[in-house]
């Protein structure tokens, strides 16, 4: 079964041109070389060393290769961008049965060269075609120029400032050398040439584009005051002086809430314990116990506002919304009738007798009389307490416990 075998019928050697390390860059020198003849490098080995007019930089490889050649040494100077300097062949390459190639560059030099007399020529034959007629050219021409330069705008000018880096770009991408860009109309600050005056030189944007933006940005760089007007000062109000009398502020309006309440169940009640316990107690004591009681569980007065608290639970909907709260009254106490009412009524004189006065009978213990409060008659008396405006209910049903818990219950007071 026959085998397959490689050929080096493909293998050719290729040139190594002077490179273009930047777009401005037109010719260099070569430092030194980093690889000798007939040796072999990769992908990223750095070649070469080039000095130009700004720095020396490193030239590394493309792609995998050998070095057959050096036609331009170490030191050697002034060498045009594109001109052969070495000869590279590929890694398997026999450098022994290789045929050199024949130099097929050419500098950037003699290509402009050859340009201009390509050009030259040209120029050379239109001239005899034209021959009869070289006045109306030449204006024909300078009127085209001279129309199309009013319509991109702005005047041509020589940079004096380094141009942009996107602008060199574009001029070297372009072919256009550094006296073409002083030929073009810049519309940028101080004369300096933009991007968009290359692109409507070069016809790929309108020739006006760059003109009515730069007309445009001088334009809105500056504030227009033309239009501002003085506002008229306003007319003076006639000064109104009850507005200016400040009134004082209304102190809360207060209200006397009375009810009358008996006591002749407390002091049935008192008697009872100092009969069966031998413990006195006095009314003070019944009135403040029935007035913490009372003070229980009050309505809210028509000025009571919500603590942050109530708010959050009414918005969540929870039961412990408070209706109510403690209230911190006292009654003023005032009796109807004094507390000599009380004592048992005169019996009628009982004559005496001779056998009476004669045998003496024996002495009956004095009774102590219940003590009595002053001011306070053990039937009507009048409870009353100071309301401010918006607590009358609340007030009124504090009496109205007092009142229940004094005639009704006065049993819970004494625990």
């Amino acid at each position: 079964m026959p085998g397959f075998q490689a050929s080096a019928c493909n293998c050719a050697a290729t040139n190594y041109t002077m490179p273009a390390l930047s777009p401005t860059m037109t010719e260099g020198s070569i430092a030194s070389w980093r690889v000798k003849e007939g040796d072999s490098f990769s992908a990223g080995d750095v070649i070469l060393e080039i000095e130009t007019d700004k720095a020396t930089m490193d030239v590394e490889a493309q792609d995998d290769g050998k070095l057959v050649k050096i036609v331009k040494g170490d030191g050697s100077k002034a060498i045009q961008v594109g001109e052969r300097i070495g000869i590279l062949a590929d890694p398997e390459d026999d450098i022994s049965t290789l045929e050199l190639p024949a130099e097929d560059s050419k500098p950037a030099k003699e290509e402009k060269s050859a340009k201009k007399e390509e050009k030259s020529a040209a120029k050379e034959e239109n001239k005899r075609e034209s021959a009869p007629k070289p006045e109306k050219s030449s204006e024909s021409k300078e009127a085209s120029k001279s129309s199309e330069l009013q319509k991109q705008g702005g005047a041509a000018r020589k940079q004096t400032y380094p141009l942009y880096p996107s602008v060199e770009h574009l001029l070297h991408v372009n072919g256009l050398s550094a006296e073409d860009a002083n030929q073009i109309p810049a519309s940028g600050p101080q004369g300096r040439l933009l991007k968009g005056d290359v692109l409507a030189y070069l016809g790929q944007v309108q020739k006006s584009y760059p003109a009515s933006i730069s007309a445009r940005l001088d334009k809105l760089s500056h504030l227009d005051l033309s239009n501002i007007q003085l506002a008229k000062k306003a007319e003076a109000k006639p000064e109104n002086k009850q507005a200016e009398q400040k009134t004082e502020p209304e102190l809360p309006r207060e209200t006397e809430i009375a009810i009358p309440i008996s006591l002749s169940s407390v002091i049935a009640t008192q008697k009872r314990v100092q009969d069966t316990l031998g413990i006195f107690l006095p009314l003070s004591t019944f009135i403040a116990r029935a007035s913490e009681l009372a003070n229980d569980n009050l309505p809210f007065s028509k000025t009571h506002k919500a603590t942050a608290d109530d708010l959050f639970n009414a918005v969540l909907g929870l039961d412990k919304v408070a209706t109510s709260s403690r209230g911190n009254y006292f009654p003023n106490i005032t009796g109807l009738s004094s507390p000599s009412s009380i004592t048992a009524a005169p019996r009628s004189a009982k004559k005496s007798d001779i056998i009476d006065l004669l045998v003496p009978k024996p002495k009956a213990p004095k009774r102590a009389p219940a003590p009595v409060m002053p001011g306070i008659s053990p039937r009507e008396n009048i409870f009353s307490v100071v309301a401010r405006n918006g607590e009358e209910s609340r007030a009124t049903e504090y009496l109205e416990k007092m009142k229940l818990v004094l005639e009704d219950q006065p049993g819970r007071l004494v625990l």
